[in-house]
C-alpha cells in the first residue's frame, strides 16, 4: 500500500463488477483492498482502516447493510466514508441505506464517471491533502498541491515524511494515533520499520514546526501516540 493514496475498501462479490471497479480505482490513482463478503469486510475495516468503503448491499454473510451498520456505530471507523452499491432502486431502500449511515448511494447500473466523482467529493471532507488541498490549523498552513508549510507566514522546510506526517495531523485535529497507525499512513502497510522510528520523525516535525517560536502544537498521548491540538 503506498503511504500517500487514499486507501479504498471495495466490497463486492461479482468477479466482473469487482474488477471493473478495482482497475477504474487504481487508474484513479487510488490503493485498492477488496473482499468479497461481509465477514472479511469487517475484518479489513479493522486491519487495514480504509479512507473510504464502497459497499454493495447483497453480499454472501453478513449483508452491505448491517457492515454500514456496524462501521457507523464504531467510533474508531464511524467517519470513514461509505458509498452504497445497489440493484434496488426502490426509494425505501435508498433511505433505508442512507439512514443506516452511508454517506451516498449509487443504483446499478451506473456510471463510472458519476462514481469517482462521488469518491473525490467524499475524500475532500476526510482526506482533502490526498487531493491537493490547502490545509490549515491555527497558524499552520499545508498547501497539499505544492507541498508548502508556512506558521505564522513564516516557511517551513519539511522532509517527504514530516510533510506526510503533519499532512495525516492536520487532517483529523484532535485524533489520537497510534503509533501503529501512523506507520500505515505515512509509511504504507508494506513497509518493515520499527514504531520507534514515529517518534523519531515526530520529533523532527516538531522542531520544524518551532523553529520560528510558537508553541509546540503535537500533544504526546501517554501509553497511546500523538494528536495535533
Amino acid at each position: 500500500m503506498s503511504a500517500e493514496k487514499p486507501l479504498v475498501l471495495l466490497v463486492e462479490d461479482e468477479p466482473a463488477q469487482r474488477e471493473i471497479l478495482r482497475y477504474n480505482l487504481r487508474s484513479e490513482g487510488y490503493d485498492v483492498s477488496m473482499a468479497e463478503n461481509g465477514d472479511d469486510a469487517m475484518v479489513l475495516v479493522d486491519e487495514i482502516g480504509p479512507d473510504l468503503i464502497l459497499l454493495d448491499w447483497m453480499l454472501p454473510g453478513v449483508s452491505g447493510i448491517e457492515i454500514c451498520r456496524r462501521v457507523k456505530s464504531k467510533r474508531e471507523t464511524s467517519d470513514i466514508p461509505v458509498i452504497m452499491l445497489s440493484a434496488r432502486s426502490d426509494e425505501m431502500d435508498r433511505v433505508r441505506g442512507l439512514e443506516t449511515g452511508a454517506d451516498d448511494y449509487m443504483i446499478k447500473p451506473f456510471s463510472v464517471q458519476e462514481l469517482m466523482a462521488r469518491i473525490r467529493t467524499q475524500l475532500r471532507r476526510t482526506r482533502p491533502a490526498s487531493l491537493g488541498q490547502a490545509l490549515s490549523y491555527d497558524d499552520i498552513l499545508l498547501d497539499g498541491e505544492t507541498h508548502r508549510v508556512s506558521r505564522g507566514g513564516e516557511a517551513i522546510k519539511l522532509g517527504p515524511t514530516e510533510f506526510r506526517l503533519l499532512s495525516t495531523f492536520m487532517e483529523k485535529p484532535g485524533r489520537v494515533w497510534s503509533r501503529e497507525q501512523l506507520l500505515d499512513r505515512v509509511w504504507g502497510r508494506d513497509v518493515y520499520v520499527d514504531t520507534r522510528t514515529v517518534d523519531v520523525h515526530v520529533g523532527r516535525l516538531r522542531k520544524a514546526l518551532c523553529q520560528h517560536g510558537g508553541s509546540d502544537p503535537l500533544r504526546t498521548v501517554r501509553g497511546t501516540g500523538y494528536a495535533l491540538g
